[in-house]
């Protein structure tokens, strides 16, 4: 038993290392693309916080969502959020599953690429939309009376840059529509649907995504008219985007061992096929046993005789 654990973790070792080794190759080349998505992610919380500025309470909004759903009240406020995390932190492990499982399809780094550039694209329509017109916020630290609906005039340039994190993210105003909640929730869904192996996890993620769209209205922490866009739209960008982005390369089969090329790699490799094709030879080996299989008779390689004798019978 001892020996067998011992071995299992030897494998599993070796596996980390091979899989650490091949996204280090990888984050060599795309790291610009993931460093441009994490600093968009804290423009978009800038701006988040620079819209709590311009806040003003009022009275709440006459809205469908909330006529219909009952409000589960600032003491179960909580439940969406822990619903939220659960989603959240479930797609983050599993992009890194391919560290540890033996069975993959997806390599970390280009996942997460992709991942940025959806939620980048969405986060700034959403902050246009919220910049636009600034709604009073239904959440109760939002509405009318509370001491956090409004902010003071900041005292330095420091203290916005800082975004007071991460209260100020967690009890922020004005960033209505559309749900960054949902932005986050689609896009995750959205990419194991596409990428993910195990079809009853695609179902429950899709219902999680659905419930988690009622519990943040019956929070009240958005009008139902900042998910239902969010749903749209997220699915929208999503669409465009992946259709323009170069399609990762499956490992399921046996190119699952090998790296993506680069361009440098595509080039090579079409010079050498060009060089082969003017020498006569294309490396197919289809190519090469037609040229040595002429009507049944094969030719040696030592022949030099020309294809119409074998045709011909001669």
């Amino acid at each position: 038993m001892t020996i067998y654990i011992g071995r299992e973790a030897s494998k599993l070792w070796k596996r980390v290392c091979a899989e650490t080794s091949t996204e280090i190759n990888l984050l060599a080349e795309n790291w610009k693309y993931l460093l441009a998505g994490l600093i968009l992610q804290y423009v978009h919380g800038l701006a988040a916080r620079g819209v709590h500025y311009l806040h003003r309470p009022g009275p709440i909004l006459q809205d469908a969502g909330f006529f219909l759903l009952p409000e589960l009240g600032q003491d179960k406020a909580y439940i969406s959020e822990t619903l939220f995390t659960f989603i959240f932190l479930s797609f983050i492990l599993w992009t890194f599953h391919p560290f540890i499982l033996k069975s993959k399809k997806i390599y970390t780094v280009l996942v997460w690429c992709r991942v940025l550039a959806f939620l980048v694209a969405s986060q700034i329509l959403r902050i246009f939309t919220f910049y636009s017109t600034q709604l009073p916020g239904p959440n109760y630290h939002c509405r009318e009376g509370s001491k956090l609906a409004r902010l003071p005039r900041p005292d330095s340039i420091l203290e916005v840059l800082l975004i007071n994190f991460p209260r100020g993210v967690v009890f922020g105003c004005g960033d209505l529509i559309f749900s960054s909640h949902m932005i986050f929730t689609l896009v995750f869904v959205l990419t194991y649907q596409k990428y993910g192996t195990l079809r009853w996890i695609k179902q429950l993620s899709w219902l999680l995504a659905v419930i988690q769209s009622f519990l943040i209205v019956a929070s009240r922490k958005h009008y139902t008219v900042d998910v239902v866009v969010a749903w749209y739209t997220v699915n929208l960008v999503v669409f465009f985007i992946d259709n323009k982005l170069p399609e990762m390369p499956d490992r399921t089969g046996a190119a699952s061992l090998l790296l993506p090329m680069s361009t440098k790699d595509k080039d090579s490799k079409t010079k050498e096929e060009n060089h082969k094709l003017l020498n006569g030879n294309s490396g197919d080996p289809a190519d090469w046993w037609q040229r040595n299989h002429v009507n049944g008779k094969t030719l040696e390689n030592g022949n030099t005789g020309h294809p119409d004798a074998a045709m011909n019978g001669v």
